[in-house]
């Protein structure tokens, strides 16, 4: 190549410099907006739906029922023995609704007891936790509450297969299926720990000694 048509060397450096991205930076602002909003639409659901779930919760004791659970805070054996009635309570009006007629009035209330008895079975398998740790002797209420497991137990087997409850049914079934076998676990491990402690049979609690 001749000298007179080497290119200069200003020009090859221009032309290797990136084309100006213009249309690119007209659209980063309104991308960033459009990136704020929909943080601002995912965060909203985020809190609204915990809020929602919140509201709609069912507390199956009534205050006078809840203020009878907390009386009973420090006697185990009446404690769960009243839970058994409340339970009963629920399992008798859902027995009721099983002959009713078909209506979709019928089928929410189901649904709202089946709810509220699974509820109370938690919170009954809960307290049965804690007497456990504590090495509570309720073998009393023990034989009242298996006895009660067989009722509700019937009790569901005894509801049809209609749509509109079956999650509530469900998990009705689960709840009673966990209690039955706490209560049977409970029983075993009792009998063995106040045989072994006989000085300790009747507490409320473990004390330190």
């Amino acid at each position: 190549m001749g000298q007179g048509t080497r290119p200069r060397l200003d020009a090859v450096i221009h032309d290797s410099r990136p084309a100006p991205r213009g249309p690119m930076l007209e659209r980063n602002p309104r991308s960033l907006a459009a990136m704020r909003i929909f943080a601002a639409i995912v965060f909203s659901l985020l809190i609204a739906a915990p809020l929602a779930a919140q509201k709609e919760k069912r507390e199956p004791l009534t205050e006078s029922q809840q203020d009878q659970i907390a009386e009973l805070g420090d006697t185990p054996v009446a404690r769960v023995g009243l839970y058994v009635k409340f339970i009963d309570d629920h399992s008798d009006t859902i027995k009721g609704l099983i002959t009713r007629a078909h209506t979709t009035a019928r089928i929410q209330h189901l649904n709202g007891e089946l709810e509220d008895f699974a509820a109370l079975i938690d919170e009954l398998d809960d307290n049965l936790d804690v007497y456990s740790e504590r090495k509570a002797d309720i073998r009393k209420s023990l034989k009242g509450l298996t006895e009660g497991i067989a009722r509700w137990q019937a009790v569901l087997h005894g509801l049809p297969s209609e749509p509109g409850f079956e999650v509530s049914l469900k998990e009705a079934f689960d709840s009673i299926g966990d209690l039955s076998d706490q209560a049977k676990q409970l029983t075993m491990d009792q009998e063995a720990y106040f045989k072994a402690h006989p000085d300790e049979k009747g507490q409320d609690r473990s004390e330190p000694k």
